[in-house]
């Protein structure tokens, strides 16, 4: 699948475990950053953004996901891309979360998801993580500026590959932006 890279956004953030409202996405501090991916999304959109890149891992994806999809109801043009790490992904998910990905996964037209590898490996979702990264020219996280692991390694990676990068705060709601000049 060939991109223009300079108009596709990845996305990366924390598991349902490392957000500060867990699973109660009706939680106030939910709405704000719900709310605040609204806005980047727009601002992408407004800067030329029309493809994103999301890993549909519980948590922060499934909530980025349904974001794009609500952006395109104003802006048709935008496009949601699904990279799937592996075809197991959704193994040991409650049921109503393994919907909600099934429902969003509807939504994607077939050659908008790209399944990584057929079979779970001790670094799928790595591989799945950099392939995002190494297609986009920005990144918008969902990350607390503390926790290691998945989304901190994606965001280090788009950090040495110069990535343009949104990091929303979900305990302190801040917005950090670093763009990089217009060549």
């Amino acid at each position: 699948m060939a991109f223009d890279v300079s108009k596709t956004c990845c996305f990366t953030g924390h598991r349902p475990n490392r957000l500060p409202w867990g699973e109660q996405e009706n939680h106030p501090n939910a709405l704000a950053c719900k709310a605040l991916l609204a806005m980047e999304m727009e601002q992408a959109w407004q800067h030329g953004y029309r493809r994103f890149f999301c890993g549909m891992a519980l948590g922060a994806d499934l909530i980025f996901a349904e974001a794009v999809l609500a952006c395109q109801q104003v802006h048709p043009d935008i496009t949601l891309l699904a990279a799937i790490p592996c075809e197991d992904q959704t193994r040991g998910w409650p049921e109503d979360q393994k919907t909600r990905y099934q429902e969003i996964l509807r939504c994607i037209a077939p050659q908008n998801i790209i399944l990584i590898q057929r079979k779970r490996t001790r670094d799928c979702m790595l591989r799945r993580n950099r392939f995002m990264v190494e297609h986009s020219q920005r990144i918008i996280a969902l990350y607390d500026a503390k926790s290691s692991g998945g989304t901190h390694y994606t965001l280090s990676y788009a950090l040495s590959q110069k990535l343009e990068r949104v990091i929303i705060n979900p305990v302190t709601l801040d917005v950090t932006e670093h763009f990089f000049p217009a060549s």
